[in-house]
This record gives structure tokens, sequence and C-alpha cells, in this order.
């Protein structure tokens, strides 16, 4: 088969329409295509009112090989991808001990689900509990204040990726298409097959919910074993003959010992305490930029308008998202840094992601929908760890988690003590003054907000810059900066502050047989990379067990 792309059709257009396009574009009778198929579909709308969809098709055809020879120096018309997976090994009858996967977000999933695949039955262990107990423990913050700390949005069955937006599409660099493995693995679950081919697709909470569900089923159906509320304490460590230090297992909260020479870290970033139990072992670690903000929102018809014009409500387009970046330059504490908007999330809520008490932290979620009324957006400034040394006074490499605990403390206090967040309308905000009442933008946070000043929620080289972006994004976005926008504190795990560094074969530099992962260890960020991180650390570890 041949992928032919950048294919342009109006947005209003019937399937004969993209059948015609693609014989006139390589000038084939009907006779010559035999079927095709969309790979990928995408949109322009940098022409408001005339906003085109993008495609590229694979088409079978037995002209193939004159069409690749005849448009060789085309670069929109090239043999089509084998984008199938091809596992890398096979697991041996017998397994001495079974590899070990620590938590079942994103990473971890995959990582048990590949090696699962491939045989070797790998236990996995999660400190929070099932999907649908997480959520009604997740629900408890959200309707009552109650905290469970050991099952909310941070922790438990998926990961903090099942409350979000569902988003499965990444910026990294993927020449194995692990990431087309990640989607179909995801369909076969239950998400919808436009997820295959759609420029950026999204499932939603409620989805992901049963999706993870029927994941872990075929682990286990698999050979694979899957324990929940089972925190790892402690790792089980020696050194060998040629002084090498080697996992050999791990020590769960409950004095329960585990042995295994391959243990996954597929942790996630908010694993506070393990990352502190893996800097008192020795295990290598370095702080690592993140970044810190806040959650903003606006009527999602707003942004739909701003977006997309006389076009906006147009089904296949759905709710518009947006992705902003300001460089500030201006004379005050921000200047140099950047600004930016993270994990945008099209009509839907801010919601509580704490996973420590007396603390207040911001994230954003929608449902598969995306038809709540607001669109909300984290907009942040990245952070170094020369901006949080001072949190750690022996310079170790932890310092990015007191600064976040500190930040999160206060933002506790300035909402009431009691798990609302502090709040601000943006035109109070710009202007230096606390707010005292909302204008037409109802904020979603739950339990609620506590209006005022957010002058002391974050160090003021942070204020500065955002005050400085939050007009340049307005004349990128028109409304952005809405006088009665809202601004909810605080944003602080948009990344892992750390980072478990590993050498070429996905190992930590300094203990063998340990693989750190995903987002916690500071290799991924969002879903789709996270997984795709699951699936290179689950063939090094089945290709070093069996080599």
């Amino acid at each position: 088969m041949l992928r032919l792309s950048d294919l342009k059709l109006p947005l209003d257009h019937d399937e004969a329409e993209l059948a015609a396009a693609i014989r006139k574009r390589l000038h084939l009778a009907a006779t010559d295509i035999r079927s095709f198929t969309v790979a990928r579909r995408g949109h322009d709308a940098r022409k408001r009112g005339a906003i085109a969809l993008i495609y590229a098709v694979d088409i079978d055809t037995p002209r193939e090989a004159e069409l690749l020879q005849h448009h060789a120096d085309d670069p929109h018309v090239q043999p089509t991808p084998d984008t199938d997976y091809h596992f890398v090994a096979k697991a041996p009858a017998q397994l001495p001990h079974r590899p070990l996967v620590i938590g079942f977000g994103p990473c971890g999933l995959f990582v048990g689900l590949v090696l699962a695949q491939m045989g070797f039955r790998p236990i996995i262990l999660d400190r929070g509990k099932a999907v649908r107990e997480r959520t009604r423990d997740t629900w408890d913050l959200w309707r009552k204040r109650e905290l469970h700390p050991e099952s909310n949005v941070q922790f438990g069955e998926g990961g903090a990726g099942t409350f979000s937006d569902g988003k499965l599409y990444s910026q990294i660099r993927d020449p194995q298409h692990h990431g087309r493995k990640v989607l179909t693995e995801f369909v076969k679950a239950g998400a919808p097959e436009e997820i295959l081919y759609v420029s950026k697709p999204h499932i939603g909470t409620f989805r992901l919910v049963s999706m993870v569900e029927n994941m872990r089923e075929t682990i286990e159906s698999l050979g694979g074993e899957i324990r929940f509320s089972q925190r790892v304490d402690d790792l089980l460590i020696d050194t060998d003959t040629d002084g090498e230090r080697r996992v050999r297992g791990v020590t769960l909260a409950s004095g329960e010992q585990i042995r295994s020479d391959h243990v996954v870290l597929a942790l996630g970033h908010s694993a506070r305490d393990t990352f502190e139990m893996l800097h008192a072992r020795g295990v290598y670690l370095e702080a690592k930029p993140f970044s810190i903000g806040f959650r903003i929102e606006h009527p999602q018809s707003v942004i739909d308008r701003a977006r997309f014009g006389p076009q906006a409500g147009h089904p296949i387009l759905g709710a518009a998202d947006y992705k902003l970046v300001h460089h500030c330059k201006g004379s005050h504490a921000g200047s140099g840094r950047s600004v930016y908007s993270f994990c945008m999330c099209p009509g839907g809520t801010v919601v509580a992601a704490t996973s420590e008490p007396g603390r207040v932290v911001t994230n954003g979620m929608s449902q598969y929908s995306r038809n709540e009324r607001n669109a909300n957006a984290a907009v942040v400034v990245g952070i170094e760890p020369a901006d949080f040394a001072a949190f750690d006074p022996a310079g170790g490499p932890l310092a990015g988690i007191a600064l976040q605990r500190a930040l999160e403390s206060h933002a506790y206090v300035l909402g009431g003590e009691n798990y609302s967040a502090p709040a601000q309308l943006v035109g109070d905000f710009l202007a230096g003054r606390a707010s005292r009442e909302f204008g037409e933008v109802q904020p979603s946070y739950k339990p609620g907000v506590m209006l005022g000043s957010l002058d002391s929620a974050l160090p003021d080289y942070a204020l500065a810059a955002i005050r400085e972006a939050l007009p340049a994004f307005e004349r990128q976005v028109r409304g952005y900066a809405m006088p009665d926008a809202i601004l909810t504190g605080v944003e602080t795990r948009t990344s892992s502050p750390v980072r478990i560094k590993r050498d070429d074969s996905l190992q930590s530099l300094n203990t063998r047989g340990l693989y750190p992962a995903g987002e916690g260890a500071g290799y991924a960020g969002g879903i789709l990379s996270a997984a795709v991180d699951g699936i290179r650390i689950a063939e090094a570890v089945a290709l070093s067990i069996t080599r």
C-alpha cells in the first residue's frame, strides 16, 4: 500500500469527494483503487471561516510501484509504513523470579501488558486501589472534602491520567511506532476507533475507567498479577562480586518481601515518599526542571469563536483547544522566562489533585464529550533547579519536592484550610487587586474556591511572568485575558521534579536490574508518552532476561 498525505478538503464534504480527491491527486481511474483507509485526519484552522480538513490515506492500488517511482521526489507520496507491533522476545519456560512493576498508571500498565503478552507473567504493585474504588475515594475529596492519601487523583489503578482529558497525542520521536501499539490496545479495550486516525485523539475519564479494567483483565488472563494497596517501602539491594549494586526485590509496607532481579519503577510524578526512599537507598537521582502556575478558565464558547470563527460548533471540529507560549522580555522579576499553556482541557473542569493532607493542587479533566461550559488549562512558568535549590540547603535532588510542598501548603491556607482553592479573576490579577465576586465565568473546581489575591501563591518571578504573558496570549486568542476569566491555584505537578537517571540499557545508572520508567522517573509527560516508555522498558526487561 502507499500513503498519500497532505490531502486537503473542505470541512463539509462527503466520502465521494475524498475518493475523487485521491484520484485527482494521483491521476488515477476509479478502477485503479481497490480500497483506501484514512490513516490520519486533522484540520487547518488558520483561515477562520474556511477551515480545511487534512488527510493522510493508505491506498491499495495495483499501480503502487509505478506511482512510487513517478512520485519519488514527493514527500507526500510514500510507502505505507509498517506500524504493526513486533515482540522482541518470548519468556523461557522457567523463570527464576518474575519481573516486578511498581505503579499501574499508563506506563506501568503497558510494561505489564507487553511483558504478559510475551509470557513473563509480571507482578504489578500499586499503592492505590482498583479504579472504581479509587473513583469513589476521589469523589470524597471533591464532594465531601475528605482526602484518602493512598487513593486519589494521583494514586491508584490507571494513574493520574485516569482523571484527565485522556489526551493521546505527544511530540515524542517514535520511529518504531510504539504509539500505534498503545492506540491499538486502547481500541481493543473499548476506546472509539477514531483515536487511530484523528490528529488529536482523546478518550475522557469515564471511558478510561472501563478501558483500564479491561486491560487489567487481559494482563491477568495472560498470567500477570496485579496487587492493589501494596505500597513499596524499600528496595532489596546487594553488591555483587564485581562491586556493582544490584536490585534483588522489594519490601512492602506490610513487611512482605518479594524477590526479583528486574524491578520497574513506574511511579508517577507524585510518589514523593518513594523518591525519598530511593535517595536514602543511594539510587542515583537528580533535580530536573518543571513548571508552576495556575489553572485558567474561560467560557468554552469564547475559545471556540476565537479559534474557529463562524465555523465554531461544527461537529467534526468539536470543542476548540489551544497551545500558547510566551517568552518574557519585560524589565521585571520574570524576565527571560517562558510561560506556556499546559494540559488544556476543552469543555472540562478543574479538579482537586492533591495526594497529601493539608495541601491544595489543581489539575484539569474532561469527559469524552467535552461539553462542560468552561475550557481550562494550566498557565505555567518554567523553573530550573537553581530556582528551588534554596529549599534544600544540602543541595540534594529533592529540593523541587520541597518547593512544591511549600506552594501547595500555602494554597491550602489561602483557600481556607478546607481543600477549597484560592482563586482570582484575571482582570483583578492584572490590576493587582483582590477579587470579591464572580463575573461571567463560574469556577468549576470542587470542592470550591475562595476568592481573593493570588499575589503570595507563587514566587514573584512567576507572578510577573504570568502577568506579562496573559495580554500576549490575548493577542493570539481573543478573549483570553477577559476580566472575568478565573485563575485557580496552584498548579505544581506539571511533571516530575526529579529524574532517576538510566543508561542505554534503560537501567538505573548505579543499580542494575532497576528500570526507572515513565513520568515519575522524568522520561515522559502524558498518557501516550508514558505508555510508549512503558513498552520500551518492557522490551528492555524481556531482552535482559532472555539474553
